[in-house]
């Protein structure tokens, strides 16, 4: 088939480009059916590990407006696309998914295939070793599909595979990071990656809520901070640049400080920044959880907790309606039950175990 100039306007930049929509691909799919004159399109999307299409991303002609919906789960059901066994990157004919073998199913094929208008059909299965699997459908109601249309769709498996796996490979590392970035935020922890004269090339959310922004010439931004305070972020960035790994530089922030170190190699930043909240508060899971991890009872997981956020023997039991004696009693319990020797242990081991990030 030839490659024309317009498929990689039309098609194969919009199959890169729908990696960042949402859902994926739909011009891609829109460009396709007015490329092919298709009544109407499907991508069924089934993530590694499943046989089963997670999202599906569908587009439909003008004339195809008012038509029933398409239904890929009846039409599976029924041993249709998706459904099917399909060899991947080989383009199949509708009569190729057809059960001809058994009439009465061929029957209830027909019938859920006319109710959406589908007479003609070509559809393709491509799978990715790291990226799942996907089958595209396009149908049309009156006239077949040709030959240039089949030839079209295997042209475009392979780029297809190709982006699935970048797709997945994407999902992986959004998945990574909002794993840090949840534990991070419960510590109070925010992070922002800086070039080597200091503009922001990301920020993560807590980031966002902690630190205050400004516009800078071109798409990126630095942070709001007072002119020295900003000199000495941007010679700090600087000299980070060029040193080892193991080196940190601190920013004052008012009461607070924005500690620096050098960027992973690899990153695309120069410099991390790490600011933390002043607040000292553990969230409402932290007793439950340190409670089933010593064999805690509710209070003394409570009054644990009240030491480890700053609070005194008698303010945490006297906060729980305990007396002072019945509080000193339960601080002996806790050291004995989390293996302490005193309040500054029980403290160190309270905000050192999995409790903080409850």
């Amino acid at each position: 088939m030839a490659f024309l100039s317009t498929d990689q306007r039309e098609l194969y930049l919009p199959l890169m480009e729908g990696l960042l929509e949402d859902p994926p691909w739909q011009r891609f799919l829109a460009n396709l059916l007015q490329r092919t004159g298709a009544r109407r399109a499907a991508l069924a999307l089934a993530p590694p590990g499943s046989a089963e299409p997670g999202l599906t991303v569908r587009a439909d002609a003008a004339r195809a407006a008012s038509d029933p919906p398409l239904d890929l789960v009846r039409l599976a059901a029924l041993g249709l696309f998706p459904g099917i066994a399909m060899r991947t990157a080989r383009v199949y004919t509708l009569g190729e998914m057809l059960d001809f073998d058994r009439p009465a199913h061929l029957g209830a094929q027909r019938a859920a295939l006319g109710a959406m208008r589908i007479n003609h059909a070509r559809a393709v299965h491509v799978a990715a070793a790291s990226g799942g699997d996907a089958w595209l459908l396009l149908t049309r109601e009156r006239e077949d599909l040709g030959a240039a249309d089949s030839a079209l769709l295997a042209a475009l498996a392979p780029h297809l595979t190709a982006a699935l796996t970048v797709r997945a490979a994407l999902g992986r590392a959004e998945l990574r990071a909002g794993i840090a970035e949840s534990a991070l935020v419960l510590l109070g922890i925010g992070e922002v990656a800086f070039t080597a004269s200091g503009q922001v090339l990301a920020a993560d959310p807590e980031a966002e809520r902690q630190l205050a922004f400004s516009a800078d010439p071109g798409p990126l931004r630095r942070l709001q901070l007072l002119p020295e305070t900003a000199r000495a972020l941007e010679a700090a960035c600087q000299a980070l640049t060029e040193a080892s790994s193991e080196n940190r530089r601190l920013i004052p922030l008012g009461t607070r400080h924005l500690l620096l170190r050098p960027a992973p190699s690899g990153s695309g930043a120069a410099v991390i920044g790490v600011i933390r909240s002043e607040s000292s508060a553990l969230p409402a899971n932290a007793a439950p959880i340190l409670a089933a991890i010593h064999g805690l009872s509710p209070r003394e997981a409570a009054l644990a907790i009240g030491l480890a956020q700053g609070e005194t023997i008698l303010e945490a039991g006297g906060r729980l309606g305990l007396t002072p004696e019945t509080a000193r009693n339960y601080s002996k319990r806790l050291y004995a039950k989390t293996g302490t020797s005193g309040q500054a242990q029980l403290v160190a081991r309270v905000l050192g175990s999995l409790a903080p990030l409850g």
